[in-house]
């Protein structure tokens, strides 16, 4: 169960990494090009250490490449939130394959979690895991802000950007009730006092989500709704497309050496 904990995170950070880089050359402006990228090299970097350390838990031959190219669709673990597409059939203010208020309502969800998230695996019984905290906790905190910074920017502007702002943000909200319950690997890794009671940060989080909400005039939707299953290995159908892109060039050429 500790290693599917580890698993569980670096899933969360490679899948929102090749979600946000798909961003690579269509930023809106050149500046958030490079700032996307650049989330997504953190977010990679973090999962590359991760699965480092979660192949040394399991053994029996696994690798970092093994763990993120060769597991197929029913063995991630990561949140459904963060295999979404960047636009949805159902969000009327959507606009083509990208929508930047997806991206960013996305990404400041998710980043409001994890700042406190990595915040007390400082104190994991996992060594490791908690040095790996300690150096994504400087990162995600600059997610948080960015993320944040264009949300206000956006619900605040003008009536199209607070539109779509309000329409990403009804259309992704309730994907975040998955962060409350807890999955077994959760509890298991809690019980070894590696990993963190994640319903116990709820309070914190709504303070976060809350008070930007207020700032950007956005409504926060209200709760309930389905219970996505992501971290429990039961997917949505994007989950497929996102990895058959990322893994192809691996699953190619098994036996590649870079």
């Amino acid at each position: 169960m500790s290693t599917a904990y580890v698993l569980h995170l670096a899933d969360n950070a490679l899948i929102l990494g090749q979600r946000n880089a798909e961003w690579c050359g269509h930023g809106p402006i050149l500046e958030e090009d490079i700032a996307l990228a650049n989330n997504s090299l953190d977010l990679i970097g973090q999962a590359r250490l991760l699965y480092q350390h979660a192949a040394e838990l399991q053994g029996q031959g696994a690798t970092e490449d093994t763990l993120a190219y060769f597991r197929d669709v029913p063995d991630f673990l990561n949140y459904t939130l963060l295999e979404l597409p960047h636009s949805h059939a159902l969000l009327p203010t959507a606009s083509g394959d990208r929508d930047f208020a997806t991206t960013i309502v996305r990404n400041f969800l998710y980043s409001a979690l994890m700042v406190l998230l990595w915040d007390r695996l400082q104190t994991s019984s996992d060594s490791q895991l908690a040095a790996i905290a300690a150096k994504s906790l400087k990162e995600v905190r600059y997610h948080l802000r960015h993320a944040r910074d264009w949300l206000v920017r956006m619900g605040d502007g003008t009536d199209e950007s607070h539109q779509r702002a309000q329409a990403a943000l009804n259309h992704l909200f309730a994907y975040t009730q998955e962060f409350w319950t807890a999955s077994p690997h959760e509890t298991a890794a809690l019980h070894i006092g590696m990993g963190v009671d994640v319903a116990a940060l709820q309070t914190d989080w709504n303070t976060i989500v809350d008070e930007a909400l207020q700032a950007a005039t956005l409504k926060r939707p209200a709760a309930g709704g389905f219970v996505s299953t992501g971290k429990h290995a039961v997917h949505s159908e994007h989950l497929g497309f996102v990895l058959a892109e990322m893994q192809s060039l691996a699953r190619a050429h098994p036996k590649a050496v870079w």
